[in-house]
């Protein structure tokens, strides 16, 4: 149903100029005429200052006819820097009002952060909810009314933000999609790290981007079947241990082998970094059937791409040189996995978000999506799982809350996990589900749209116990492949018959 309020109780774009918001200034509010697959909108853009050291900048969007009366806000990626009005014609076109922030800070490294510690806050958490704040009263005031339902979509460090959101800020959004979320940030760069000093440290140990198909097809061929069909994809890396005795050189290095020092970083990019001192495991590693996938391994992990250095090292080495030390000397080989992952921890805490304590989002009738891809080189989406049994375990221990039923974590908290899908979308298998602005597909079908199922599940209460995710057959790439995406813990297992690339040859099972 949309929404048509009195043309009196409304502001005209222009006049938003003047409308007096708490430490924000509008700079700009124009009329934007219908483009290509663009609607008529307002176009806001504003900066607010919460402190003596913020800058944060906004834009936000008004559709000029056939509001919904909802709003929509939307993650950033990497370390944020620009404002993401890439990813704004999507909602504006369903209706929404649609906005996002630059996280308060111009650029895609962490040099904003050298001497600035409110600026790191900002990140971390601060634009994210002054800009909701600000947005919807700007959104009040143009309309004449307030906005019926809220939403935060973002993946990567959107999906950080979408999870910093639901643990922080339990009353800005009704319904929330968290996508790969780079949530645990400071143990992720940490992932990072330790995957660079393995792989650099030692130049016998560097794997050649030529061997990565040797690692992919060998992770396939012993683990492609656990589903019960061979269609190229790992439903659940979980299961799948590969042995790497038949990858490794039996005497001299060669093209179609690794050699020991290569799978000893193997090894360790599957494993993810422990603490040296007391053992603990800092962050999981990576799962094995992609390896060889573009834009994957080749981009996020492993030297010799063209383009440039690994994606993760970037990420690794400004968090530690200019975040954390603000020290642009610092070597990478001289930092450890004990006492600077440490400290990370300590300095930038703002950043992460790991609390299990959902309650507070839960009791006020928030719901919570979150999607991950095991094909995933920036992210491993062990992750993703790992914090879910986290809130489910606080859920069990700590019940308490202000409604009479307390209920369980899936009524208002599920996990989708999507076989071969790299970060965010892309990569091999059903990855196509509503996920990305651009994603194709039933834009009003609540199996195969995020947006859809999750307004639903807010507004009927009807929640989603899996996705139809749409790709490319892996075997033959000129089909269209369809697979149920289950909600965690359940996975796909083909039933035994019928077409392997039809969603309807599998169903939804309990994992080994």
């Amino acid at each position: 149903m949309l929404f048509a309020w009195p043309a009196a109780a409304q502001q005209t774009c222009d006049s938003l100029t003047r409308l007096k918001l708490p430490h924000t200034s509008i700079t700009s509010a124009v009329s934007a005429p219908e483009g290509r697959n663009v609607p008529a909108h307002c176009d806001v853009q504003a900066v607010t200052r919460p402190t003596s050291d913020s800058d944060i900048k906004f834009e936000l969007w008004m559709p000029l006819g056939g509001w919904n009366g909802k709003y929509e806000q939307v993650g950033n990626g990497g370390w944020a820097g620009s404002l993401p009005a890439g990813s704004f014609a999507e909602p504006l076109r369903r209706g929404y009002a649609v906005a996002g922030t630059d996280d308060g800070h111009t650029g895609g490294g962490a040099d904003w952060a050298v001497g600035h510690p409110e600026k790191l806050i900002d990140f971390g958490y601060r634009a994210l909810h002054e800009t909701r704040l600000q947005s919807v009263a700007i959104i009040n005031a143009f309309y004449g009314r307030n906005t019926s339902r809220n939403y935060f979509v973002g993946c990567s460090d959107g999906g950080r933000e979408a999870l910093m959101e639901a643990q922080r800020f339990a009353d800005d959004f009704d319904g929330i999609i968290a996508g790969a979320p780079a949530n645990n940030w400071t143990h992720l760069l940490a992932l990072a790290l330790s995957i660079e000093q393995a792989l650099m440290d030692d130049p016998a140990s560097t794997i050649p981007q030529s061997k990565l198909p040797i690692i992919q097809k060998s992770s396939v061929e012993q683990c492609d079947a656990l589903d019960g069909v061979k269609d190229g994809l790992i439903e659940d890396p979980r299961a799948c241990h590969p042995k790497l005795a038949p990858i490794t050189c039996k005497g001299a290095d060669s093209p179609g082998c690794l050699t020991k020092p290569q799978v000893a970083a193997l090894e360790k990019i599957y494993s993810g970094p422990v603490n040296p001192r007391t053992g603990a495991r800092i962050h999981p590693g990576f799962a094995p059937g992609t390896e060889a996938v573009a834009g994957t391994w080749s981009d996020w992990l492993i030297p010799g791409n063209p383009r440039g250095a690994p994606a993760a090292f970037g990420f690794a080495n400004t968090f530690y040189l200019q975040a954390v030390y603000e020290n642009l000397k610092t070597d990478f080989r001289t930092l450890n996995l004990d006492s600077d992952v440490a400290w990370g921890d300590q300095k930038a805490a703002a950043l992460n978000s790991t609390n299990p304590d959902l309650r507070p989002f839960r009791d006020r009738g928030g719901k919570l999506i979150q999607y991950h891809g095991w094909g995933d080189a920036a992210i491993p989406a062990q992750d993703s799982i790992d914090y879910y049994e986290a809130a489910k375990a606080f859920l069990a221990k700590y019940p308490d809350g202000r409604t009479p039923s307390h209920g369980d974590l899936a009524d208002f908290y599920r996990l989708f996990l999507v076989p071969g899908m790299s970060h965010c979308g892309g990569g091999l298998g059903p990855n196509v589900f509503g996920n990305g602005s651009d994603a194709p597909g039933a834009r009003d079908d609540p199996e195969r749209d995020l947006l859809t199922a999750l307004d639903r599940w807010v507004e009927k209460g009807v929640a989603p116990d899996h996705f139809i995710g749409t790709g490319k057959s892996v075997t033959d790439p000129g089909n269209v492949l369809t697979r149920p995406l289950c909600a965690y813990p359940k996975v796909a297992h083909y039933k035994g018959s019928g077409d392997p690339n039809d969603a309807a040859s599998f169903s939804c099972y309990p994992a080994n």
